[in-house]
């Protein structure tokens, strides 16, 4: 039996790769004599010099060093701190932005084809510009005191004193210039009616964090709703989010006078407010959350909303109270809902299944246990909320399947 040798690589070796394809998690494939290596910095169809800066029995990791036939793509960044001994906060930022929608494409489609066994295309949508989005933060300090972020894959701090894809009214600049005391966690948010929070702790040990300057409870808006939003609590970190959002759920809820819906992962209730004005006094929302801050945080929300119940737990345990519903709309962590929580939505024959996504991976997977449960992909959508990062935000639409 006759079988591929595959070179050994060692860290800190130099190698010459052509880059192929973009792959989930900010990175891209080379294949170096058998080996693969997952490479940052580069972009496919690129030739270029990596330098080896980890190895492993089915992978390697690796940076681009040199280019010697860029891409087209190609750009300069507009941070000075985005290189591979910067900043580890974006993974895109040497690629123009069509491309960069582009590759976020490629990805969806190469997680759905090999994780659903589905072959989609959907194209990413840009929503705004690439830099002075983001509205939330966690930011570290130096021992000497010195505001930064970590590098990728390390726990090295680089200083950092202009972060370009924050919002200017966070006024981080000004904060670094300050300086704070060393060892910090630091956590940075501000509300869109211009509420800036800073929450502190000691990066050393699990100390929780505690407000050292604004409100610890946030005021936001969005459409003619209006939200209370702890420090604790989870709130879209694209300014635009949770407009984008709202609107892309309610196109695929499609929701109708008297509806009962299920609202899983419902944080503050930013989806189930706008559900409201569609259900009419005669519907009801469910809201079911993890988070004791963000529930506390609905309870305000919607005081004197007799149609609105709210539901702190964990979500596969709490969702089998409920014997039905007309809509159910999901908003899981990153690793998405599972197989006991997609099979107990199924079990409530919905007549629709509303998924916001922020991993791709995850939501092919669900997709894959919806699809064995009785329901298929209907329609998706993707949204740029991540400009300059590997991350994408998805809305997907699931339906019974049509039996013939």
């Amino acid at each position: 039996m006759s079988s591929t040798k595959r070179t050994t690589l060692e860290v800190g070796q130099k190698i010459q790769v052509t880059i192929e394809k973009v792959a989930h998690g900010g990175h891209f494939i080379a294949r170096y004599e058998g080996a693969v290596i997952f490479v940052r910095h580069g972009i496919p169809g690129e030739e270029c010099t990596i330098e080896i800066t980890s190895t492993g029995s089915s992978f390697n990791r690796a940076d681009v060093i040199e280019v010697t036939a860029p891409s087209e793509d190609r750009v300069s960044a507009p941070c000075r701190f985005a290189h591979r001994n910067g900043c580890g906060g974006c993974d895109f930022q040497h690629i123009s932005l069509p491309r960069q929608l582009s590759l976020k494409s490629d990805v969806i489609t190469e997680q759905f084809s090999r994780i659903a066994k589905m072959d989609i295309e959907v194209e990413v949508e840009e929503v705004a510009g690439p830099l002075g989005w983001r509205t939330r933060c966690s930011a570290v300090t130096t021992k000497a005191g010195a505001l930064g972020f970590y590098q990728a894959r390390s726990h090295k701090i680089i200083p950092v004193d202009d972060c370009r894809i924050l919002v200017p009214e966070m006024r981080y600049s000004e904060l670094a210039q300050r300086g704070a005391k060393g060892d910090q966690r630091i956590e940075i948010s501000i509300s869109n009616t211009g509420e800036r929070t800073i929450a502190t702790a000691n990066s050393r040990d699990e100390s929780p964090l505690r407000i050292s300057d604004g409100p610890d409870v946030a005021h936001y808006t969005v459409g003619e709703n209006s939200f209370e939003v702890s420090q604790k609590s989870f709130w879209q970190s694209h300014k635009d989010a949770p407009r984008v959002l709202t609107e892309a759920v309610l196109q695929y809820a499609q929701l109708r006078e008297g509806d009962h819906v299920l609202d899983l992962y419902g944080g503050v209730g930013l989806l189930a407010a706008s559900f409201l004005t569609h259900i009419g006094e005669s519907g009801s929302v469910d809201i079911v959350e993890g988070s004791k801050s963000a529930t506390a945080d609905a309870a305000r929300n919607f005081e004197g909303k007799n149609n609105v119940n709210i539901y702190t737990g964990d979500v596969a345990r709490l969702i089998t109270r409920f014997s039905s519903a007309d809509v159910i709309v999901l908003d899981p962590p990153r690793e998405g809902a599972g197989k006991d929580v997609i099979a107990h939505c199924a079990q409530l024959k919905p007549r629709a299944i509303v998924y916001v996504a922020c991993d791709p991976a995850a939501l092919a997977r669900d997709t894959g246990y919806l699809r064995d449960a009785g329901y298929q992909l209907e329609s998706m959508r993707a949204f740029d909320l991540f400009p300059m990062t590997h991350h994408i935000e998805s809305v997907a639409k699931f339906v019974p399947t049509k039996v013939s």
